[in-house]
């Protein structure tokens, strides 16, 4: 779900005061980004003219090498411009040029962010991932493209298409919250390259697509809501319909997280839905799901129930104000005399940001019920015995009964023990856990959903 901010990798170039001491080699350090440990990796060179030019490597995210805007040097002071997310660096440099603290700063919030030479080579290595697929594989991969004309957006995506004769079943990725690629990737995870892959060597074409306005995908992303990404959705489950290798009645969809709620929004006004799986797919309103998420995570830190309770009625108290007042500038004013000494100053207008977005606003009042109870097609429900972010005994009760209502007979809605919201087979379920799993989708995860789609 939405929440972390985002880090992407950037090429440092540009030019400032030369430091009159050698700034060259790597760095690194960690960004605390609420519960999320983002670890960073900066590679300093110089160039033959004598400036500055650097990489930034989010190690935890598996994003390495993209640029930033520029670097400048000017005494001791090093700031970076990272146009692209938005985003700024401000150091200090130690007299002994061994480490930079300073701030990173990003969509009107300000994190501390100290760096430090690296002191060897191990500090550099992307986490370990033995699941992600290496070239070549069995099977053919393409890059494509498609059109959203309702909403303005080009999607750009992967379609796999297995070996054999064709025509092959199909099925659309949607991706969870937040901005994705088509492999989903986080934390050096690529759950959608991994799903992808396994799917396509069963017999299962595959098509992954890049969020508008991530990757090569344009749109805008800023003011979109569950809605209108479901657009994005149906237009490449449309498009995946066309292709000459895929057998057209047999087209599904497999949504992650908010991709659940997506993949039942397009089934519930499109027929031609074969089926739908729901990877930890919300089956209650969003605002429920916070505070639910709240109360879980509270408990795990160590806080008594009765703390966890009373953290709980606080989000609900903010998700109730977000519902209740209209008003955009009395909005503002009641969130920050509410957030005030929950939400540290440096990070209060980043968070109203969010809260008041049109994505969350729309989030955490959608009920997934409206849409569950008018999907006929096949349905399989999944959702791991240890996910803190879409709880299994709060939203797979609500799938059912939203199915039964439509008259759905073909419902399989399942908890899998010991899984994560990631499907990572996992200790604790915690979301600081994910970027230190190597699993990235448990193979129990990845049979049940290949041996379900092949059976429909």
């Amino acid at each position: 779900m939405r929440g972390a901010i985002f880090v992407a990798v950037l090429l440092l170039a540009g030019a400032g005061v030369a430091h009159a001491q050698d700034l060259t080699g790597n760095w690194t350090g960690i960004l605390q980004a609420g519960t999320v440990e983002l670890h960073l990796v900066l590679h300093v060179t110089k160039t033959s003219a004598g400036s500055l030019t650097a990489t930034l490597d989010s190690i935890d995210q598996g994003a390495i090498g993209i640029p930033i805007t520029s670097v400048t040097v000017d005494g001791s002071v090093l700031k970076l411009d990272v146009a692209a997310v938005r985003g700024t660096y401000e150091g200090t440099v130690n007299k002994n040029a061994t480490e930079i603290d300073g701030t990173w700063s990003q969509n009107g919030a300000s994190l501390p962010l100290v760096l430090k030479r690296a002191k060897n080579s191990s500090e550099l290595v992307p986490p370990y991932r033995p699941q992600t697929p290496k070239k070549p594989y069995p099977y053919r991969e393409e890059d494509v493209s498609y059109e959203n004309l309702e909403k303005n957006a080009d999607l750009a995506a992967t379609l796999t298409i297995p070996q054999g004769k064709d025509p092959f079943p199909a099925v659309l990725l949607i991706p969870g919250s937040g901005p994705h690629d088509r492999d989903e990737t986080i934390f050096g995870h690529k759950p959608f390259l991994v799903l992808a892959d396994y799917l396509t060597r069963r017999g299962i074409a595959v098509l992954r697509y890049d969020d508008r306005g991530v990757g090569k995908s344009t749109g805008d992303i800023a003011n979109a809501t569950t809605a209108t990404l479901s657009t994005d959705a149906e237009a490449g489950f449309e498009y995946l319909e066309r292709q000459p290798e895929v057998e057209h009645s047999k087209v599904g969809l497999i949504g992650h997280s908010e991709g659940g709620i997506i993949a039942a929004m397009i089934a519930a006004r499109n027929p031609n839905v074969a089926f739908i799986v729901m990877m930890a797919g919300p089956g209650v309103r969003g605002g429920d799901i916070l505070v639910e998420q709240v109360s879980a995570i509270s408990k795990a830190t160590g806080k008594s129930p009765e703390e966890a309770e009373k953290a709980a009625a606080e989000e609900r108290s903010i998700l109730n104000l977000l519902e209740s007042e209209k008003d955009t500038a009395v909005l503002d004013q009641k969130l920050r005399q509410r957030l005030a000494g929950i939400v540290p100053p440096e990070q209060m207008d980043m968070t109203i940001s969010t809260l008041t977005s049109p994505w969350y606003r729309f989030f955490i009042s959608y009920d997934p019920a409206t849409a569950l109870r008018h999907v006929e097609c096949p349905v399989l429900a999944l959702i791991g015995g240890l996910d803190m972010q879409v709880p299994a005994a709060q939203n797979l009760p609500a799938i059912r009964a939203a199915l039964e209502q439509a008259g759905n007979a073909h419902v399989d809605a399942e908890e899998l023990p010991g899984l994560n919201h990631l499907f990572q087979t996992a200790k604790t379920g915690s979301i600081s856990e994910y970027a230190t799993i190597s699993e990235t989708i448990s193979p129990v995860a990845l049979e049940k959903i290949a041996d379900w789609i092949l059976k429909q």
